[in-house]
């Protein structure tokens, strides 16, 4: 698959690290101009205390072969949200892919923790990064993307729709926001279809962050050693793989057929034909189902 994004001008709303970077990097390795937001700069950063930066991923999308800018934005902020989009429209005139992908959670919920044990300022302020973020974007950004038919919205969750409707995902706010952002997917598709634009919703599978790579102690470039300890990990995929995911639907001109959808970075591997960097094509959603959840040993054998 090659997919050609030259002229064509992204935002990435929370393009610090994980997914966000991904995409980003491959919207640039396609030929895009990419806005690339977060809180996490290289004169302050984030609550998160890490060391990725925006203005690194601005770097990486350039280096890839795009356009990267880099502009430090708090999505709770309606005044920096509508400033960033301003922006974009004076420098660019036009934008044909937002990818919500704001998040900033990871330490505010308690795996297993009941909504009435969990402390209530974390839950609640989980639910504003992960939701009131991506509605205060999309209300200012829409009307810019718009402008021109064929725009693209990506709202970036964790799990698909029907992975979600059935399965526990880790505490009452984590279960809450995922699934409040497939819906945002659905309702966004219903308002963007009539005039001209499309929304879905994508997840990642069991990607390897920055964070996740730390967590097991390992790299990007030694990550199997983690089997030891997590043989279901043997799954696992790198960032870029959604952001090829992403590339692909921006480029596909017929992206609307998936308009208020649910889909997998996997899922739409097998429809574009993309791969993720070693190659292979991991399918983690059908992988958690049919092997994880159901108790079997770990073994990726047709399912990357």
């Amino acid at each position: 698959m090659s997919a050609t994004l030259d002229g064509r001008v992204a935002l990435v709303a929370g393009a610090t690290r994980g997914a966000g970077r991904g995409i980003a990097m491959e919207l640039g390795a396609a030929g895009a101009t990419v806005y690339v937001t977060g809180r996490s700069t290289r004169k302050k950063r984030s609550e998160y205390d890490r060391p990725e930066t925006i203005e690194d991923t601005a770097d990486l999308v350039t280096e890839a072969g795009g356009r990267g800018i880099a502009v430090p934005t708090d999505h709770l902020d309606p005044a920096q949200v509508r400033a960033l989009v301003d922006r974009i429209a004076a420098e660019q005139g036009r934008l044909d892919v937002l990818v919500n992908d704001i998040w900033g959670g990871e330490n505010l919920f308690d795996w297993e923790a009941p909504v009435w044990e969990h402390d209530l300022d974390k839950g609640l302020r989980l639910l504003r990064l992960a939701v009131e973020t991506h509605a205060i974007t999309s209300h200012h950004a829409l009307p810019l993307l718009l402008r021109n038919k064929g725009g693209l919205v990506v709202e970036m969750t964790d799990g698909t729709a029907e992975y979600n409707r059935d399965t526990y995902r880790n505490s009452f706010f984590y279960d809450l926001a995922k699934s409040a952002v497939l819906r945002m997917a659905f309702s966004l598709g219903h308002e963007l279809g009539s005039r001209g634009g499309t929304a879905v919703a994508l997840t990642p599978g069991w990607m390897r962050s920055e964070i996740m790579l730390d967590h097991f102690g390992v790299t990007e470039e030694s990550w199997r050693d983690a089997l030891e300890s997590e043989p279901h990990f043997g799954i696992s995929e790198s960032t870029r793989y959604v952001g090829r995911a992403v590339t692909a639907l921006a480029a596909d001109p017929r992206v609307s057929r998936w308009n208020g959808q649910s889909l997998s970075g996997g899922q739409l591997a097998q429809v574009y034909g993309f791969t993720d960097l070693d190659g292979s094509r991991p399918d983690a959603w059908r992988y958690i189902v049919e092997v994880q959840d159901a108790g079997k040993p770990a073994d990726t054998a047709g399912y990357r």
